[in-house]
């Protein structure tokens, strides 16, 4: 990874955290805001570690689930597109 990278990865994780901690789901966009006045560059470094990251953690999570209704004899969560795309 480039030092950008590194650096929008290191945030994004940092970021994540803190929205947990927050409880506040939208926190990203306000650092996101932020880091748009000082360096559009850094900033979609920073969102596209955070949307990898928020991606990964989803599909971690419904595999989770799956698992769990495969064990408890349940079915199966739905599978729920987001209306808003991603990439």
């Amino acid at each position: 990874m480039s030092v950008l990278e590194d650096m929008g990865d290191a945030l994004a994780r940092d970021v994540i955290a803190a929205m947990e901690e927050l409880g506040d789901e939208r926190f990203y966009d306000k650092v996101s805001k932020v880091l748009l006045d000082a360096s559009p560059t850094m900033q979609e470094a920073f969102l596209t570690a955070y949307r990898v990251r928020m991606a990964e953690k989803r599909g971690r999570a419904y595999i989770e689930a799956c698992l769990k209704a495969k064990r408890e004899g349940g079915a199966a969560p739905r599978v729920v597109m987001d209306q808003g795309g991603g990439h």
